[in-house]
């Protein structure tokens, strides 16, 4: 397990007084034979000690779609998903190795089960968190060149272990985030789509995870779109499977990431190969995403494999240590280097963008407009207008971080309780208190965390010790420290480098894009060419054979807690009747 979390987190939620609402995977043979009812949470691969099949043995996708014990459910996963399962598995077999045969690639080793092709996945955010630790100049882009340094360099990950396995590919989520933010822009500008306005964002997991267990009412207002993590690791399984011809279990994905929710999203039975390699509906398949750690974890990896973390090269890996991408086209995408426009402008905050990229989406189609900024309450509501040139408003927005503002989003969006008088007027919709009637918020970026994704809680602290020995802190630090360190943060986010790569740097699978246009189209939008992204999704569902929608588009669905509710129901009706619950929610 990891360090940061404990099975003794459990205590205070799973007890003989809470009740576990899930079904149990085989009945017992014959009734307790004592009047308390033990349940017991069984973590996937523990072997069950106990002399008796009485209590119920329940797995970590049964306790993700329950909302009767949240947190130590989520626990248990987050502590699951961590630096010491990457160890084990990338000792667990020799890596698949991949060679160039008659135009094509031959993968090696395939005799073998438990050989994985391995893959990974870095966030920006890890990145600058990463970067401002290690001080001293070094920048976003170093950070990542050290990352696959880890994971893919000599010096590395390969330096040691059971047989010296490695990564393939470590891929930048900015690509995939890229696609997110042009399908996110066009589902807001979408007047017959599928999605209520307002839409809000889906990319924050704990946001979802909140929204399904208490507020189901706002489901129909969450976007579709995947979150560049689901969406890099859709693209990652799914090409990789089909090109190479190999079994989708044996691509291991590994993400980065700076939010501990992040694992909970990994394990979603929406985002599995049950959805775009089975029936299209959620399952228990292949997940596309196997592993997710975060920023501070990743030096918990170093630690374990006794690697200084700082003291590894800010070179590229070299183009004879890489291997090309199966596809052109798709190694185009990932890999190419261009300008990003929305992780440099300090308005498009550190989540991603958004928000603002829709707000720019929008701007470029109305020549002339203008985009009005209100700050709300705090400094993490901000609202959004664009004007047209002659001052009408088109298009209003809004952001909400953190939870206490989220809360107040959520019961502006709660539709008004019926009036239960006979012949009583339908009630009229809920209207913000203070609001002026007219155009209300047509998108919402929304985002856990106040501060957003680069104060996520897997990213390192300042009172973290690597940071207070590498700062020379003499005293813990305190809230005006912790608010220096995330402006330190921040700045490595926001000084992401756009310049031209020259060959020695590019390595095999990188491109330069010159000015961020050279073969993207014409119709730039802060950088990212929208037909551009479009042509790039239609080659992939393409080449996959898979429809783009089960690519792209994910789903959720309100989790019910039956804790407290009548249990007089036998124990296999309850066992079908909860059984149709598994599937979705968390």
């Amino acid at each position: 397990m990891s360090a940061i979390l404990s099975a003794d987190d459990l205590n205070d939620f799973i007890s003989p007084g809470v009740a576990c609402i899930k079904p149990v995977e085989t009945l017992p043979a014959a009734p307790p034979s004592t009047g308390d009812l033990e349940h017991e949470v069984i973590l996937d691969g523990q072997q069950n000690t106990g002399a008796n099949a009485g209590p119920a043995q329940i797995s970590l996708t049964d306790c993700l779609a329950c909302s009767g014990c949240v947190t130590s459910a989520e626990a248990v996963l987050v502590s699951l998903q961590s630096h010491a399962e990457l160890l084990n598995v990338l000792d667990s077999a020799p890596a698949l190795q991949l060679t160039q045969q008659d135009g094509g690639f031959k993968v090696e080793g395939l005799e073998n089960p438990d050989s994985k092709l391995f893959v990974a996945s870095v966030s920006p955010q890890t990145r600058a968190s990463l970067a401002a630790v290690a001080g001293r100049g070094v920048s976003e882009r170093d950070a990542g060149r050290i990352i696959a340094q880890l994971l893919m360099g000599s010096e590395g990950l390969r330096a040691g272990g059971k047989w010296n396995n490695g990564f393939t590919w470590v891929v930048d989520t900015n690509a995939a985030r890229e696609a997110c933010l042009v399908l996110g822009a066009e589902e807001a500008l979408d007047s017959n789509g599928k999605v209520a306005k307002p839409i809000l964002t889906s990319s924050c997991p704990g946001w979802v995870c909140y929204a399904e267990k208490t507020h189901p009412h706002v489901l129909p207002h969450i976007s579709k779109v995947k979150s560049p993590q689901a969406l890099m690791g859709t693209l990652l399984k799914t090409t990789l499977s089909r090109t190479l011809g190999i079994s989708p279990d044996r691509i291991w994905h590994l993400a980065v990431m700076p939010c501990f929710d992040k694992k909970l999203e990994a394990s979603r039975e929406e985002l599995t190969d049950a959805v775009w390699n089975g029936s299209g509906q959620p399952g228990r398949g292949v997940r596309d995403v196997d592993c997710v750690i975060t920023s501070k974890e990743i030096l918990m990896l170093t630690e374990s494999r006794n690697i200084d973390f700082f003291g590894l090269s800010k070179a590229p890996i070299p183009a004879s240590s890489q291997t090309p991408f199966p596809d052109p086209t798709l190694q185009r995408f990932l890999f190419s280097r261009r300008p990003r426009n929305t992780q440099s402008d300090l308005l498009a905050g550190t989540s991603g963008g958004n928000l603002y990229y829709t707000l720019k989406y929008v701007s470029a189609q109305h020549p002339g407009s203008k985009i009005e900024t209100i700050r709300g309450r705090n400094a993490d509501v901000v609202e959004y207008t664009v004007n047209s040139a002659a001052g009408e408003p088109i298009f209003k927005a809004a952001r909400y971080y953190g939870f206490r503002n989220i809360q107040n989003l959520v019961r502006r969006l709660k539709p008004a309780k019926q009036s239960r008088m006979p012949g009583a007027k339908p009630a009229a919709a809920r209207k913000p208190a203070g609001k002026q009637a007219g155009l209300e918020y047509a998108y919402v970026e929304v985002m856990a965390c106040p501060g957003g994704c680069t104060n996520g809680g897997g990213q390192i602290k300042v009172d973290d010790p690597v940071v207070v020995e590498r700062k020379g802190f003499e005293s813990k630090p305190g809230a005006q420290e912790q608010k220096q360190w995330l402006a330190q943060v921040d700045e490595a986010y926001f000084s992401a480098e756009d310049s031209e790569l020259d060959s020695e740097t590019d390595g095999e699978n990188s491109t330069v894009i010159k000015g961020g246009q050279a073969q993207e189209g014409s119709d730039m939008v802060d950088g990212i060419s929208p037909s551009y992204i479009r042509d790039t999704l239609a080659h992939w569902a393409s080449m996959t054979g898979i429809e783009a929608d089960k690519l792209v588009y994910t789903s959720y669905r309100e989790v019910v807690s039956d804790v407290g509710k009548d249990n007089a129901a036998s124990g296999t009706e309850r066992v079908v009747q909860l059984a149709g619950k598994i599937g979705g929610g968390w």
